[in-house]
């Protein structure tokens, strides 16, 4: 006689094993397009990171002897209208945009995944969670980052808040449909049945269930994040412009684009190459770690 499979253990159909999902991931990233999109991405974060020892010098030295020069005179990139060398200001930039990218998607998937399993789950909270999540919405992103700044004033922390917050909504939506998706199926009515505590049963049998989907959406709003800082830097309602950042190098750079294109194709380069990769990766990822299209691949 077969031994049944008890429901509170038994790992939800809607969720990879952890070795299977793995296995998936490192086959998912064999294709060229991916690799070159994740070799991009570990290049311009190593870079980043090892600011200080990539030929850079004071990305806010001004030396006005040295205004405007070209790619390989004086510097690497050549010079910005204050005698700057651009090569270092687009290198450290590099981390304002990191840091606004991986902040907003972390803090918007965490509090999304919160908030979006507290509405699936508990019918009596889900209307008032998610009339709250569509006036969020309704409030224009770029509005609302523009206010917070002209309010707090300008810093990293205003920012990643100001474009954190309009993303928080997308992601309790997303969470919020997969909960609703997955909590009538046999195996969580089982669990149920059994006597499972609900902190259990929703961590194991109902929150894997958001793993695929959450991971596109995160890439989404590292991307999404990177652009918007980029956008409110370069109007001016960012980071404060003695800090080097790719909208602010591309803000700075506009009044003398005739004369030296690079001055915002260097740092608009680097921010494409950054969110094409980032999103390369979260297609793949999400191709990994579905398994309703992993079945029908």
């Amino acid at each position: 006689m077969t031994k049944p499979t008890n429901p509170v253990s038994a790992q939800a159909p809607n969720a990879l094993p952890p070795s299977t999902a793995w296995l998936r991931v490192r086959q998912g990233l064999k294709s060229w397009p991916v690799l070159l999109a994740l070799a991009i991405l570990l290049m311009i974060v190593a870079t980043a990171i090892l600011a200080p020892w990539v030929g850079t010098t004071d990305p806010i030295a001004i030396d006005p002897g040295n205004r405007l020069k070209r790619p390989f005179t004086v510097s690497f990139l050549g010079t910005d209208a204050f005698g700057r060398d651009l090569w270092s200001r687009v290198v450290y930039g590099a981390r304002i945009s990191l840091i606004a990218g991986l902040g907003a998607a972390v803090i918007s998937v965490v509090l999304g995944l919160i908030i979006g399993v507290t509405a699936g789950w508990f019918r009596r909270l889900d209307g008032l969670i998610m009339r709250t999540m569509d006036a969020i919405m309704a409030i224009p992103g770029i509005l609302l980052a523009i206010s917070l700044v002209a309010v707090t004033g300008a810093s990293l922390t205003t920012v990643l808040v100001a474009i954190t917050i309009p993303e928080i909504p997308r992601v309790v939506r997303l969470v919020r449909g997969q909960i609703l998706s997955v909590r009538g199926e046999p195996y969580v009515e089982a669990a149920l049945a059994l006597g499972t505590p609900l902190p259990l049963l929703l961590w194991r049998h109902m929150v894997p269930s958001t793993i695929a989907p959450l991971t596109v959406q995160g890439t989404y709003v590292f991307a999404s994040a990177m652009l918007t800082e980029a956008i409110l830097s370069f109007l001016g309602a960012g980071i404060p412009p003695e800090i080097p950042s790719w909208g602010n190098i591309m803000s700075e750079g506009r009044m003398y684009f005739r004369m030296l294109p690079g001055l915002i194709l260097f740092p608009g380069l680097f921010l494409s190459l950054t969110v094409l990769s980032v999103n390369i990766l979260g297609d793949a990822l999400r191709d990994a770690l579905d398994p309703k299209m992993a079945r029908r691949i």
